[in-house]
């Protein structure tokens, strides 16, 4: 009998261990992740076409080992409501983070809502981010010593450095500024972003990790060095396509989302003579980020865990360049929404060259899937799984952008929808109309694609968040408000 039992409780024993490695195999086979976030970056990259110049070789070549989405579009065009809902799986309707100055955990509603950060790190990954992920300086310094949002935090840098003098006179805002500076590219703090990235993945693999990793590039203050403004020649090709009366048709509310903004309208960038100048910094930058974004993809290919990384590469709004009239971002259309977005890696399809529309909020759901994950329950974005598998896998949601309570952008594979919290309206046929120029919200011919979009707007339009500041105008009782305080009758009528 003992020696029965012994030999009984040895195969125990060999089965336990077994158990024990498959399931410690698995968890170290699990892929990692690794998500760069590129700042104000909109369609002027190779792979999507959306600027005929633009050089962006690292970014079209991890399109072209995954799959990129030639119709994604942010849920806000302004940094920290975008960034906020990709990183916790919220619209900004939902969350109530419109504008600038919100910390979405300011709120008793979300403080225990779990960011795609830790829903990993809840599943055994260690958290690693760097640079521009998270908006500014939130999570307060104090959630960044006490690992509650990320196990590992990296340098943060900023938008340094910056000259003495100004290359651009006559505006308002510190970073609103453009100019060939420094005169090394490991000067730029985004370059010290790429170096500290390239560390950790040095470093020997312990655990699955997810490294997020943000370039502040092409943010204004537009500075890089001369030899990426040499890519780009200072000639009319760099121009945009403009219609001057593009805003004859377009509601008065619209305008009012432009309320004092610190980026110039096109007019004075044409009277000041820095049209070419301003769009040639912006592609210099494009491709400084580029740039930064190849070392830390040549970095992961020679760590060896290409093979079991999934990569995202996306921009957290986008930017206009003279397209209606204004520079900058803070609009429904196009320009400010269209956004990059590709992914790579184990379950990816390579190639993909995806046409459905797709959104930031889709981001969180997505990388879970992948990852072999749980999705938690209430997120609002939907995985795009299906469509990095076939691209041409139907999707019935189109992408919804909102910018302050009440005014969404809907933006299905055809047509663009925008209702402001004044009930105005306007709706493009981007096949026809890719520029959107002609506002066809009261043509009857389209009054089903306008209905069809209307449905997929929002039915929680929830308060701003305590924070909301600056580039927010909120409807009262029918009256514009900006800062908190009334436009008036006798306030002049906000023009481009």
């Amino acid at each position: 009998m003992n020696r029965r039992t012994t030999i009984r409780t040895l195969v125990f024993v060999c089965l336990v261990v077994t158990v024990v490695r498959r399931e410690g195999t698995a968890e170290t086979q699990r892929p990692n992740v690794l998500l760069i976030a590129i700042d104000d970056l909109n369609d002027w990259v190779g792979c999507l076409g959306g600027h005929p110049l633009a050089k962006t070789p690292n970014i079209d070549r991890l399109a072209q080992r995954g799959t990129v989405f030639l119709n994604a579009h942010c849920q806000a065009p302004v940094c920290n409501p975008s960034r906020t809902s990709f990183l916790t799986g919220l619209r900004p309707s939902t969350s109530g983070v419109y504008a600038l100055g919100s910390w979405f955990r300011s709120s008793g509603q979300w403080r225990e809502h779990r960011t795609v950060f830790q829903h990993f790190a809840a599943n055994g990954y260690q958290t690693l981010t760097t640079g521009k992920v998270f908006h500014a300086r939130q999570p307060p310094e104090e959630k960044r010593t006490d690992g509650s949002e990320v196990t590992t935090w990296g340098f943060h840098g900023g938008f340094n450095p910056r000259p003495e003098k100004r290359f651009v006179p006559g505006l308002a805002h510190r970073l609103v500024d453009w100019g060939v500076y420094p005169e090394r590219d490991e000067q730029q703090d985004d370059w010290r972003v790429a170096d500290w990235a390239v560390e950790q993945l040095e470093k020997p693999l312990t655990q699955p990790f997810f490294l997020a990793v943000g370039f502040r590039h092409p943010h204004v203050p537009l500075y890089t060095t001369q030899k990426w403004m040499d890519l780009y020649p200072s000639d009319e090709r760099l121009l945009p396509p403009v219609l001057e009366t593009d805003r004859d048709d377009t509601p008065r509310f619209s305008w009012y989302l432009h309320w004092k903004l610190p980026e110039p309208r096109l007019a004075w960038v044409r009277e000041h003579g820095e049209w070419h100048n301003k769009i040639r910094c912006y592609l210099a930058s494009v491709s400084f980020a580029d740039a930064m974004v190849g070392r830390v993809l040549d970095a992961l290919e020679k760590s060896g865990q290409a093979k079991n990384t999934i990569v995202v590469l996306l921009s957290d709004h986008g930017y206009h360049l003279g397209e209606k009239t204004i520079t900058g971002k803070n609009t429904l259309w196009d320009p400010s929404t269209h956004v990059p977005l590709v992914f790579a890696g184990p379950g990816v399809t390579a190639g993909g060259r995806c046409r459905r529309s797709a959104e930031l909020v889709d981001v969180y759901p997505t990388l879970a899937a992948l990852s072999g994950l749980s999705t938690p329950e209430g997120l609002d974005g939907h995985s795009l799984v299906p469509q990095l598998v076939d691209a041409a896998a139907p999707r019935p949601w189109p992408a919804i952008t909102t910018h302050g309570p009440r005014n969404h952008g809907v933006r299905g594979e055809r047509y663009r929808y925008i209702r402001y919290a004044d009930g105005s309206e306007e709706l493009y046929d981007t096949d026809a109309d890719p520029h959107e120029w002609k506002n066809l919200a009261t043509d009857p011919n389209h009054s089903s694609a306008k209905i069809r979009l209307a449905a997929f707007l929002p039915t929680v339009n929830a308060a701003p968040m305590d924070g909301n500041h600056s580039r927010l105008i909120e409807v009262r009782d029918g009256t514009p408000y900006w800062q908190g305080k009334p436009i008036g009758a006798k306030d002049p009528i906000p023009t481009p």
